[in-house]
């Protein structure tokens, strides 16, 4: 059996529990720091709501649901929990909580941090501003930030940013010791800059340097973070005012939030509307089934039906299999920051790296959350056993 290190313990914590700018999302230290983001970066408030959705309480037996393991044997619920490095979990069924489990220090209250689940978020909200008439998805980008005019975003609509089509130059590969990822990271304060190298440009300055690849927008799926970090600016100059305060008033709070979140800023203020939103397994349960509801919550409408509509039905096949996630998801589809990981069912789903989820199933009437500190950012074979774990759990839950 091995134990996990300690971290963080003693005041201060010998340097070999320390967890720091420059190991924070690196395994042992990430499963701390998943946890605390708030005390290692700057970070804004997202204020919970004065009247939080219920969440009624109607525990199943869910332990015996078997889906395909690691090695393709069949694995049980707990146990593929724990293959995955599993911090939380939580299933719905018709709005009440049939399962729940934490491990590795998270509690109820505590808030865990969502990675690109947060591009789900910042996709969402687009709707609530378009039905506002405060945000056009057709409009180019440049129409709402002129700063971005001679970058590869000069020439881009609102639409190619919620769907992933900019033809842009940027690899997103979350190994990567140098380059475009590196740069990016280093712009939002996630990664220190090594002694002697130039100081790195706050985020909102970054993203005025990237460039075309060529390829023409709205044509390929091409997965850059920078895009959502980008929209995220745009909805500050549509509403004027913070992204923070957007996300609180416009779909935070009207959802019916029980516990404030948070979300990574940079040195200047720009939040990470791409991967820094940090919310109780609760709460992230609550946006699920607004959403599967098509949009209401505790009977008040928050996303309008059409776009909820929208994000299920109208993603572009053609440019998401010109697209790399093919090898996860070959018949699957994307708009408006959600996945629909196989266009011959109704499940969509929200996603981030290390293992973070929102799986939602209409017809299953089913909604499952899991938060995680996987090791290995993207790890295909954790993305496919977690998968199959959620289409088993909705096939018994809707039995």
């Amino acid at each position: 059996m091995t134990i996990a290190p300690r971290l963080m313990t003693g005041f201060p914590a010998p340097e070999q529990q320390q967890v720091t700018i420059a190991n924070w999302r690196t395994a042992p230290f990430s499963r701390w720091g998943f946890q605390n983001v708030r005390e290692l970066l700057p970070t804004a408030n997202i204020a919970r709501s004065d009247s939080p959705t219920s969440l009624p309480s109607e525990p199943r037996y869910l332990d015996d649901v078997t889906f395909a393991g690691l090695d393709g044997a069949a694995m049980t619920l707990p146990q593929g929990l724990r293959a995955i490095d599993t911090d939380g979990f939580i299933a719905l069924h018709r709005g009440r909580v049939v399962a729940e489990w934490y491990a590795n220090g998270l509690t109820p209250s505590t808030q865990h941090l969502i990675f690109s689940v947060s591009k789900s978020f910042c996709g969402t909200l687009g709707g609530i501003l378009v039905a506002a008439g405060k945000l056009d998805p057709d409009a180019l980008v440049v129409s709402y930030v002129p700063e971005m005019k001679g970058s590869v975003y000069g020439d881009c609509t609102v639409r190619h940013l919620l769907d992933m089509s900019v033809g842009i130059e940027f690899n997103e590969d979350y190994l990567a010791t140098e380059g475009s990822i590196v740069d990016y990271r280093r712009a939002t304060g996630w990664d220190p800059v090594p002694a002697g190298a130039p100081a790195a440009p706050h985020l909102r300055a970054f993203l005025t340097t990237l460039k075309h690849d060529g390829t023409p927008h709205g044509e390929t799926f091409h997965y850059v973070s920078t895009n959502t970090d980008l929209l995220g600016w745009v909805y500050e100059r549509a509403c004027n005012k913070p992204y923070a305060k957007i996300l609180q008033d416009e779909l935070w709070a009207p959802m019916g939030a029980e516990s404030d979140a948070y979300i990574a800023v940079d040195s200047h203020g720009a939040a990470r509307a791409a991967g820094g939103i940090c919310a109780t397994l609760r709460d992230l349960a609550r946006f699920g089934e607004m959403m599967r509801n098509n949009g209401v919550s505790n009977g008040r409408p928050v996303v309008p039906n059409d776009w909820v509509h929208d994000i299920r039905k109208n993603g572009d096949a053609a440019a998401w299999s010109r697209g790399k996630f093919t090898v996860l998801f070959p018949n699957g589809n994307y708009r408006s920051k959600w996945y629909t990981p196989d266009v011959a069912r109704e499940a969509f789903s929200a996603i981030g790296i290390h293992g973070q989820w929102i799986y939602i199933d209409p017809q299953a009437e089913t909604v499952i959350v899991r938060v995680s500190s996987q090791a290995i950012p993207f790890d295909m074979p954790k993305d496919v056993l977690w998968l199959g774990a959620c289409r088993a759990i909705a096939d018994r839950l809707s039995q």
